[in-house]
């Protein structure tokens, strides 16, 4: 596995589509008294954190899913099924974020935008190889699509004036 400020770096500049860069960042840390090295991720657009996650939250929050058929698939994966619930109570940490890079750095752009993780479909709507045309199509649909990857989507958009 790559270090957290290769990846950053791999996130930032060579994916990164270029009307976002100086705007979108990525953070994860652990820290080093913390049993485990736990710790949290976040991204931000222009300093405010958008989506942020911490360790902490993962036992305090369980509760809070819905216990629907995806409810196993979440509790059994070490958080690498992420979804807009678990995207919205902060229920991830940094290791989300490393293997949800794993997973983007491995395949095309469009398994990302089509993956069961939203992480990887956030980082793929954010990237420079989803372009206008494309974009314009999600657009078609982006209603169908969960609240948090709508505003990502709506800050590409506003960052490529569609």
């Amino acid at each position: 596995m790559a270090t957290w400020s290769g990846i950053k770096k791999k996130l930032e500049t060579e994916y990164l589509a270029q009307s976002l860069r100086g705007h979108i960042q990525y953070y994860a840390t652990s820290y080093s008294k913390s049993p485990d090295h736990e710790g949290r991720a976040a991204i931000r657009y222009d300093g405010k954190e958008i989506i942020k996650g911490c360790y902490w939250n993962n036992w305090m929050k369980a509760e809070l899913f819905p216990r629907d058929e995806k409810w196993e698939k979440r509790m059994t994966t070490e958080n690498a099924y992420m979804d807009d619930t678990a995207l919205k109570l902060g229920v991830f940490d940094q290791r989300c974020f490393y293997r949800a890079f794993e997973e983007f750095d491995n395949q095309s752009i469009e398994e990302s935008l089509a993956s069961d993780n939203l992480i990887v479909r956030i980082f793929a709507i954010l990237d420079r190889r989803t372009g206008k045309r494309r974009l314009l199509l999600i657009q078609k649909t982006i209603k169908d699509e969960p609240e948090t990857f709508q505003e990502f989507f709506a800050i590409r958009a506003k960052a490529e004036n569609i």
